[in-house]
């Protein structure tokens, strides 16, 4: 999800045999991925149903393909579905193989992509619409700045123009700094937060000035 990596680019996952389906599993699934690696699983558990809803009430259905970043048990990308974005318009892109499989078998009709994040502006299969979002569930504090910069900017070289990059942190400020922002001639707005979530968090909305 979040380092760099040798392996091939991301391939897609849909020709991979469907594992079992767990919800109840989640987060046994997340904590076992915490303690493996807690740099690239910064939570001990996954994201709750408040944080989900407020990451993608912003987003249109009829807005084009979101591309997630970083779904792993699928939180954020059932809220996505239950917005109404159409689930052929989901990309979902997972460094962590051991979320792959239930990914697979929960939204068979998405295209699944095991990539790193910071390789995003690599992809351009995506005939006749671009991307309208990007609803991003990394843990950008425990990325270095460089990547957080590479990152962000292949996110808005893929995004259309108008589009826009949705983030949660733990933190009391955005999680990118004002030098990249600049750089990347962005602008962070922050739309909401809860308490209801393990930790609790803020939401940044991520776009181009002006």
């Amino acid at each position: 999800m979040l380092r760099r990596t040798s392996r091939p680019m991301g391939q897609t996952c849909s020709k991979m045999p469907a594992a079992p389906d767990r919800p109840d599993g989640d987060f046994a699934r997340f904590f076992r991925s915490w303690v493996a690696n807690p740099m690239r699983v910064s939570a001990i558990a996954p994201s709750g149903r408040r944080l989900a809803a407020i990451m993608t009430r912003e987003i249109d259905p009829a807005g084009g393909p979101v591309i997630e970043l970083g779904p792993g048990t699928g939180v954020f990308t059932r809220a996505l579905l239950a917005r109404g974005v159409p689930e052929p318009d989901l990309t979902l892109v997972e460094y962590g193989a051991e979320f792959i499989p239930a990914l697979h078998a929960r939204f068979p009709a998405a295209k699944i992509l095991q990539m790193d994040a910071a390789r995003l502006d690599e992809l351009s299969d995506w005939p006749g619409r671009r991307p309208g979002y990007v609803v991003s569930g990394l843990p950008l504090l425990s990325i270095p700045a460089a990547l957080r910069a590479r990152i962000l900017g292949g996110a808005f070289k893929v995004l259309r123009p108008e589009g826009t990059f949705y983030q949660f942190t733990y933190g009391p400020r955005p999680p990118v700094s004002r030098d990249i922002l600049e750089a990347l001639d962005l602008a962070a707005v922050r739309i909401g937060g809860t308490f209801g979530n393990l930790p609790p968090a803020s939401v940044y909305r991520f776009e181009r000035r002006g």
